[in-house]
């Protein structure tokens, strides 16, 4: 018996063909199979010298569009083929880790970072393979086959292996270029270092690699596969026999940086890739192919056990492919709702430009009480902000209707509370309210010095009817005239489950000290999230309920008013006031042991983010300040061992 991760040298597909029964697949929760395919049991043939005959993959596919997240989750896969023990721990001694930031000291690595010594999982066996130069491994790390140097042996494996979807596709992960070589996948863009502008290099090796892969790809197309799109760092493939269509996504590990996304971050430099990690972050895989591919293998079965899918080609795929996995099972049960249709904002007389709900961006000057016994600069933010609001809020789905004058200001008036809606409302002059002087006003829309007309979501409308010391203005709904509405038939926490299971599997990364994975949580909401408002990241039929930019809002509005209640709190029990706000996360001038963080550590918390003790130098640069703009200069130097990554567009990052 090969020890794991060990090449095997042939190319020699085991004897033993997955399979997947009509009955065991709708038993595990596929789709109901006369709904969308036509079931068979695999019908293999294997010579003498065990290479695959016909076999196909059975999967639930949409052939139409390439778009992920709409196929059906794990069937029980039939015995997996023992080539290799399976390990049961991450210490084998053929491990060869790099440390988390890719720095060695004095000429010796560092140990490898915490997550990179946790267990690998079976939960993707049978949803997705990887391949390396050395050999074919499943996720858990059970050796297959021989290197595969041919586009030939890779349909092979594919039809051999019969994958079946997880949430996503069936996934082939293509690790390191030396096995990018062996199938001809080879491109040059040059390196970063010799550009000045990222986005340039990664657009021509993104062009490359698709021109390379239209060269290469014929022997699979020749064998029946069709391409669902582009090929990119992502080869869509699917193949149709009769009604059935099996759908495999190849995934090319080393080319995953040519594709640009927001949920990418780039900044003239390589940002987060999804379950890959961050190379700035310290989290991407390890240097060396076989520990790459071993740790990929962990972070596909993590995802599979803990998300109940397969990762998707972004952030935000993966957790549009969770909300679909819980629709399928909530269409089963005929228990929890299910929304079918894209929610885009109704046509508003006097739109607001931008958000509808922006976020807050916000500083001040400090005063000289302000400065008194002040040595700290420390930045707090809500924990996972809008992971905690999208569990909490009941959003509304359907057809809204359409009201004006006194019907508008009747329907805010419901039996359980204000329905869920857009609501066009007067924000009062600020300067005529009784509000705190070192906050931001409550709207961002709000100005001091005359009323604005403006459309709202019902959690801004609901906030503002707070008192003051509770964040909100303290007004009667009178008090916000409102003249026009939009209001919708039903309403519910739609996305309670979803952020049961995110929350769920945060937990379980931060117990595990698994930055690599709670980083990637962290990018799957915050993304999923913030595309929710663009109806083009939806194109495909199937994907057009992720359209809803009125939820996204309610979570922007829902945030904000949770922060500003917190800052009421703090003032009142510290007697200390922020001077600047960016999203979630508020900054303070602090004395020594003053600690304003929630002792709690539930979402939703504010949580220390930064804390930074000041210099004579840097103190006296916040006392000097003449404006906002110097006060944000002096911020920024204080803080200078951080990326402001708190500063981006979704939400605050730094959460615990």
């Amino acid at each position: 018996m090969s020890s794991p991760w060990e090449q095997i040298p042939l190319f020699t597909l085991p004897g033993t063909t997955p399979a997947t029964s009509p009955e065991s697949a709708e038993k595990d929760g596929l789709p109901n199979a006369a709904e969308h395919v036509d079931w068979e049991p695999a019908a293999a043939t294997h010579p003498d010298s065990h290479e695959q005959g016909d076999a196909d993959s059975h999967e639930e596919g949409n052939a139409d569009s390439h778009e992920q997240g709409d196929v059906a989750e794990n069937p029980t896969t039939a015995e997996t083929p023992t080539i290799a023990e399976t390990p049961t721990s991450m210490e084998s001694s053929e491990l060869v880790s790099a440390e988390a930031d890719g720095d060695v000291a004095d000429g010796v690595a560092a140990d490898p970072p915490v997550w990179e010594a946790l267990p690998a999982g079976e939960a993707a066996d049978g949803h997705a393979l990887i391949v390396t130069a050395a050999g074919t491994y499943t996720p858990s790390g059970r050796e297959l086959t021989g290197p595969v140097d041919s586009l030939e042996k890779l349909d092979k494996l594919i039809r051999w292996a019969s994958l079946t979807p997880l949430g996503a596709p069936a996934q082939i992960w293509v690790v390191g270029l030396v096995a990018c070589e062996l199938l001809g996948w080879v491109i040059d863009p040059g390196s970063e270092d010799d550009v000045d502008d990222m986005e340039a290099l990664r657009t021509r090796a993104a062009t490359d690699l698709t021109a390379v892969l239209h060269a290469t790809l014929p022997p699979l197309l020749d064998a029946g596969w069709e391409l669902r799109g582009e090929p990119g760092h992502v080869v869509h493939l699917s193949r149709t026999i009769g009604n059935f269509t099996s759908m495999v996504d190849v995934v090319i590990e080393p080319y995953v940086w040519t594709y640009w996304n927001k949920d990418f971050g780039w900044h003239n430099r390589v940002g987060d890739m999804g379950v890959l990690g961050s190379p700035a972050a310290g989290t991407y895989l390890p240097d060396d192919d076989l520990p790459a591919a071993r740790e990929l293998g962990r972070r596909l079965a993590w995802c599979a056990q803990h998300l109940g899918v397969l990762p998707g080609p972004t952030p935000a795929r993966t957790g549009a492919a969770i909300i679909d996995k819980i629709a399928r099972e909530r269409t089963r049960s005929g228990k929890g709702i299910v929304v079918t249709t894209a929610g885009p904002v109704p046509p508003l007389d006097g739109a607001p430009r931008g958000d509808l709900e922006p976020a807050v961006g916000w500083t001040r000057v400090p005063e000289a009480a302000d400065l008194e016994e002040v040595c700290r600069l420390v930045s707090i933010d809500q924990r996972a902000a809008y992971l905690a609001s999208a569990g909490m809020l009941e959003l509304g789905y359907g057809q809204p209707k359409h009201l004006t004058g006194g019907a508008a200001a009747a329907a805010a008036v419901g039996e359980k509370g204000t329905p869920f809606g857009l609501w066009r409302i007067t924000l009062p002059a600020g300067q005529t309210l009784s509000l705190p002087e070192k906050l931001p006003l409550p709207h961002p829309h709000m100005l001091a010095d005359q009323p604005v007309q403006t459309w709202v979501t019902t959690v801004t409308l609901d906030a503002l009817r707070e008192p003051v010391t509770d964040g909100g203005i303290g007004a009667d709904l009178d008090d916000l005239d409102i003249t026009e509405a939009w209001v919708y038939p039903q309403q519910g926490r739609v996305l309670d489950k979803w952020a049961k299971i995110l929350r769920e599997a945060r937990k379980t990364a931060v117990d595990t000290r698994d930055a690599a994975m709670k980083g990637f949580l962290g990018s799957c909401y915050k993304g999923y999230i913030g595309r929710m408002v663009n109806p083009d990241m939806w194109t495909a039929t199937r994907m057009q309920h992720h359209h809803q930019p009125l939820w996204r809002a309610s979570i922007i509005a829902h945030c904000r008013w949770r922060g500003r209640r917190v800052a009421m709190r703090i003032a009142r029990e510290h007697q200390r006031w922020p001077v600047r706000t960016v999203t979630d996360s508020w900054v303070y001038l602090l004395p020594n042991g003053q600690d304003i963080a929630d002792p709690s550590g539930a979402l939703g918390k504010m949580t220390v983010e930064k804390d930074v003790t000041l210099t004579d130098t840097l103190l006296n640069a916040v006392a000097s300040a003449g404006d906002v703009h110097e006060v944000n200069l002096a911020i920024k130097a204080a803080f200078t061992d951080h990326d402001d990554a708190a500063d981006d567009e979704d939400e605050g990052a730094g959460e615990v």
